[in-house]
């Protein structure tokens, strides 16, 4: 493998039963100012972080793929195993809860599902998703969280984290109040110019969290992905992206970044029909996903930028 090469994107654990993946983990170099190296073994993580998403949990009854109140019982063993593996933070992509016919309602089921995602030992993050705003508003959603802004960004163990709000349509009003089409979805001007600016402020390697696709031109995904990925790309230091909203796996490298659509937890009865993940970031880049449950896991190399996006960390 060349330096830089993405590892070959497949289970983990189909990896390891070829004995062969803690080797490769272990050889990896770094990205210095001077170039590639490989004297610097990646087999300690800088970071370790949970992530989940679209739970989608509601009091009401399921439809043939989505069984909303056994989302407490998900997000109770997925907080269960983030106890143990003692993550810096764990963020929700998105959905956290699904939709009322009234505003207290869907406050009542942010209350009940929070109740179970607030037990965590750690900072625990919320991304915007269109359930989360389909009859609150946003301002309602981040009261009841306890959060001051829908787009933001913060630091840990040397890296650089970026959360978006993809919740605007393509017209710019921002979604609330049954106010909008699922399909008509964005990120505005005015958010895209505070994230190059945000990027350009950091020299940390960075990780991007958005409720919508940012990767594909498809009606689940935002309709300035090729802007938001420019930005990405210019900055030069984002390692990767992870997406919820389609309820699939799915990866895709694009000019040197990773964008990772993560499975649905609601999808599917019983405790196997879950999906949840421990992301562990290493100071080389690489980036390795443990998938529970329906999770995919992924092993993911440092991506080969272009000579126009090379801003190396420093």
């Amino acid at each position: 493998m060349k330096p830089g090469e993405p590892l070959a994107l497949l289970s983990r654990r189909a990896f390891l039963r070829r004995g062969t993946l803690v080797m490769a983990a272990a050889t990896f170099g770094r990205w210095a100012r001077d170039g590639w190296t490989e004297d610097v073994p990646a087999t300690t993580p800088a970071l370790r972080f949970g992530l989940i998403t679209d739970v989608h949990y509601a009091d009401k009854a399921p439809t043939t793929k989505r069984f909303y109140r056994e989302s407490i019982a998900k997000m109770r063993e997925a907080v269960a195993k983030f106890h143990e593996a003692k993550p810096a933070f764990v963020i929700e992509v998105g959905d956290l809860i699904d939709e009322a016919p009234t505003a207290e309602g869907e406050i009542g089921h942010f209350k009940t599902i929070d109740a179970e995602y607030a037990l965590l030992p750690c900072d625990r993050h919320y991304v915007l998703g269109n359930h989360d705003v389909w009859t609150l508003t946003k301002t309602q959603f981040l009261d009841a969280a306890g959060r001051k802004a829908a787009h933001y960004s913060f630091d840990n163990s040397g890296h650089h984290f970026v959360v978006l709000d993809s919740c605007y349509r393509t017209d710019g009003v921002a979604y609330g109040g049954k106010n909008f089409k699922w399909d008509d979805t964005d990120v505005p001007a005015a958010q895209r110019d505070w994230l190059a600016a945000d990027l350009k402020a950091t020299g940390k390697p960075t990780i991007v969290f958005i409720h919508h696709r940012t990767d594909i031109a498809d009606p689940h995904a935002i309709k300035s992905g090729a802007e938001v990925r420019k930005i990405l790309e210019e900055s030069g230091q984002v390692l990767a992206v992870f997406q919820g909203h389609q309820h699939i796996n799915a990866h895709n490298e694009i000019n040197g970044i990773h964008y990772v659509t993560m499975m649905a937890t609601v999808d599917g009865s019983g405790e196997t029909n879950s999906a949840y993940a421990l992301l562990e970031v290493f100071a080389d880049g690489t980036i390795s996903v443990d998938g529970f449950r329906r999770q995919a896991d992924y092993s993911l190399a440092r991506g080969i930028r272009t000579p126009t996006a090379a801003r190396l960390f420093e």
